[in-house]
């Protein structure tokens, strides 16, 4: 005999009225969550981070998030068992501030299944993707010689930098640029684009942003 089976949680679009609720995965110095926090602060914008979270201790992304008054909580892999339980604990942490969106902004863990197949999560990555995925984008697109790179903010799947692409900005390199000179005008054009995406992703009625319990 076949059964019928159950369906998933259904996603979940901000409520009308409400700003959408919005938990930044940081484990650095925050300077993407610190854009995102200052876009929030004008009530027009339509988005609230709820919590940042972070995958260590006395980092300053985790001090932007105080100052402005936003919970904060750290999920280390060290305390966990293996990569799995803390993909777990990560995933109940972010399902206590019901978000209807997670943003990894500079966040330098792979999320697992736990997190994923529960929330949809978005990252901003510092090349033109397909192009240069990885850790060392900014150092592979100088070695390559290309004359143009970027950024790109993409939805998180189970691979590393390869989930469909939302949105791009290029940047053009320049023949006297270095890996940091490179990267800080790269990082300057991702903050703009993820605080004018956001509100436009969350607003989009074909992206499924999921609160999950």
């Amino acid at each position: 005999m076949s059964t019928v089976p159950e369906p998933g949680p259904s996603p979940v679009r901000p409520v009308a009225g409400e700003p959408a609720r919005v938990v930044v995965l940081v484990s650095g110095s925050g300077t993407l969550l610190q854009a995102v926090l200052d876009a929030c602060a004008d009530p027009g914008y339509g988005v609230e981070v709820v919590a940042v979270g972070a995958d260590r201790d006395g980092i300053l992304g985790l001090e932007r998030a105080e100052r402005a008054g936003v919970p904060t909580f750290v999920v280390r892999l060290a305390d966990h068992a293996d990569r799995a339980a803390w993909d777990g604990a990560l995933a109940a942490a972010l399902a206590r501030h019901a978000p209807d969106l997670v943003v990894s902004a500079g966040f330098m863990k792979i999320l697992g299944p736990q997190v994923l197949d529960r929330f949809t999560v978005v990252n901003t990555h510092p090349a033109l993707l397909p192009s240069f995925p990885g850790a060392h984008a900014v150092r592979d697109a100088l070695a390559a010689g290309v004359t143009v790179t970027g950024c790109t903010l993409h939805e998180v799947d189970a691979g590393v930098d390869t989930g469909p692409v939302i949105a791009q900005r290029a940047v053009e390199v320049h023949a006297s640029d270095t890996e940091g000179s490179l990267h800080e005008r790269i990082k300057t054009v991702e903050r703009a684009m993820l605080v004018e995406e956001l509100p436009r992703l969350l607003r989009d009625p074909g992206h499924k942003t999921r609160r999950h319990p």
